[in-house]
């Protein structure tokens, strides 16, 4: 689920929309100041702990109080930070001005005035080199990158700003947990005229004889049962989408495949999900998020990781998010008294449990199971050095490799962010290409193939194609409205 949102402070534009959605029921905790740490080294020996704060000024202030002598360094971050994070509107124009003009746009090279798009084609490892010799500082200013999943040499700089600025105010998770997003969402959509379907698996979008998609065939029990629409909105992610959802004969079209020629699948993930007994004043548990890495190197350790076999891999994991959701509600200890939750992610790669794709879940095989117990046990001994109070009440343990998030959330290679946040994809040219608006008439894309990954990636894939359906700015729309409800209040 969620783990964590940023922008929601009072006056953004996105909790303003996010409350009109939900009619104002759908609400946010805070997170703590220090909303993410990160740990270089083994936890509770030799590691250097470093904690990021809340607030644009504090954020970066902490920084140069930690790291006296690489004031310009830090401050040249700042700048460009605050120049991507200022400009990435631009990429909901490109994606919602005419294809022509968007493509004329970036030919004509008067995006390379735009932060955003000039520092896109540049990796994270490459600007933070060329800010700073200073190993601990260049990991520090990297530490983000498995939010959005790719590693600092592959990742776009943009991309990378775009989540260090998302965060910049601070950090919130949904009072209630992350289930009270849909439970919210839902009936606001019932009381427009729609519906919310669940095991009704989507098996193909329909067309009629002229190509225009025309509904959906979904499967329920053992029947199909067609669905026909006026117009057919997608969020199953564009490879599912082109590859696995439309028939042959549109599949093929030269602008699906050009689209499909744009993106790359993104990285498998691997999560380990704990119950435990006892409360987080009892356990020592944080509502602050931990990056875990044993050195300051942290796109060799990652790379090499993943470049390995994975009876290796398993032994020696480099990176590890550590979550404790439930010191995160503020409504957790009168629903679950005494209990506790933790949630543990890293990447792994699709090929090293690719065997097993086809065997049905809670049933592949004990050495399906012994691979992940590999994993397990290597995430947990680093988890119990964090947090060691926890060791001894441990109730429940689960894990899901890629294949689990293939079944679950239908990600083709059990990615979880996906199609790939590399450097290909935050290319203008790239932006301008995937859109809402699909090649076939009648289908669009929306979430977070359009935009970018993450809860709030996929609210602005939300707004780009209902912009693109209904013919209107939405963007725009939201502002006037949000301008009108403060001016009313004011009153």
């Amino acid at each position: 689920g969620i783990h964590y949102v940023g922008q929601l402070q009072e006056g953004s534009l996105m909790r303003f929309v996010l409350e009109q959605l939900s009619e104002g029921q759908l609400q946010w905790a805070p997170l703590p100041p220090a909303f993410d740490a990160l740990v270089l080294g083994e936890p509770g020996g030799a590691a250097r702990t470093h904690r990021l704060l809340a607030g644009p000024r504090r954020y970066f202030q902490s920084l140069r109080d930690r790291f006296p002598g690489e004031e310009a360094a830090i401050d040249e971050f700042q700048r460009l930070v605050k120049g991507v994070g200022s400009s990435v509107a631009a990429l909901s124009v490109l994606k919602m001005i005419p294809r022509p003009l968007a493509l004329l746009l970036c030919r004509s090279g008067l995006l390379q005035l735009v932060p955003f798009c000039r520092l896109a084609s540049r990796t994270l490892k490459e600007v933070v080199e060329g800010l700073t010799t200073n190993r601990e500082l260049r990991a520090v200013l990297s530490y983000i990158f498995p939010t959005y999943g790719v590693v600092p040499s592959k990742a776009s700089f943009s991309m990378h700003a775009v989540l260090v600025s998302h965060f910049l105010h601070g950090a919130w998770y949904p009072r209630g947990g992350a289930g009270e997003i849909a439970f919210h969402l839902i009936p606001i959509i019932r009381r427009a005229g729609g519906n919310v379907l669940a095991r009704a698996p989507v098996e193909r979008i329909l067309l009629d004889p002229q190509g225009r998609a025309c509904g959906v065939s979904v499967r329920k029990g053992q029947d199909e049962v067609n669905i026909f629409a006026p117009i057919v909105i997608s969020d199953a992610g564009i490879f599912n989408t082109y590859e696995r959802l439309l028939p042959e004969q549109a599949r093929a079209l030269p602008e699906v495949q050009a689209q499909l020629r744009t993106v790359a699948h993104g990285e498998g993930g691997f999560t380990v999900f704990v119950g435990l007994k006892g409360s987080k004043e009892e356990l020592g548990l944080e509502a602050t998020n931990y990056f875990l890495y044993p050195g300051d190197d942290l796109d060799e350790a990652t790379s090499r990781y993943l470049a390995s076999s994975r009876e290796e891999a398993a032994k020696d994991i480099p990176v590890l998010f550590v979550t404790c959701p439930s010191a995160k509600d503020p409504t957790w200890e009168m629903r679950h008294p005494g209990k506790s939750t933790m949630a543990i992610v890293t990447f792994t790669k699709y090929e090293w449990f690719e065997e097993w794709k086809d065997k049905p879940v809670h049933k592949r095989g004990d050495d399906y199971e012994e691979l992940k117990k590999t994993f397990v046990d290597t995430i947990m001994q680093m988890v119990f050095k964090l947090y060691p109070r926890i060791e001894d009440r441990v109730e429940y343990l689960s894990s899901g490799t890629p294949v689990t998030n293939c079944h679950y959330i239908g990600s083709p290679r059990g990615e979880i962010y996906g199609a790939d946040h590399g450097v290909g994809r935050l290319r203008a040219e790239a932006i301008a290409t995937v859109r809402a608006q699909t090649p076939v008439p009648g289908l669009y894309l929306t979430g977070q193939d359009l935009c970018l990954g993450g809860f709030m990636g996929a609210l602005q894939g939300a707004l780009v194609c209902a912009s693109a359906v209904l013919g209107r700015n939405l963007y725009i729309d939201a502002a006037r409205l949000s301008r009108r409800a403060t001016a009313a209040a004011a009153r």
